[in-house]
């Protein structure tokens, strides 16, 4: 069970990171985007640190307030739950 979680959260992480990159490059192209609804689903469902280090390593959606609050206050929700499970 516990590493079935673990390959949960790397492939949810490694979306979370690709999701920010091909965001990142079709807004450079002007192409169809991924929903920023989208972007944040995935880093609630436990792809928070995947999202935040494809924000920075991108330098995508550094200026929306809605993802450079709203990624660490997911994280910071996550740590917690984390944390009161054990």
């Amino acid at each position: 069970m516990k590493n079935l979680i673990s390959i949960y959260f790397i492939i949810i992480n490694i979306i979370g990171l690709s999701s920010m990159y091909i965001d990142k490059k079709k807004a450079i192209k002007n192409k169809w985007r991924i929903k920023e609804a989208t972007l944040l689903a995935i880093a609630i469902i436990g792809g928070s640190i995947g999202s935040i280090i494809g924000m920075y390593s991108f330098r995508h959606k550094t200026k929306h307030i809605k993802f450079t609050l709203g990624i660490p206050f997911i994280i910071l929700l996550q740590l917690l739950l984390f944390y009161y499970m054990l």
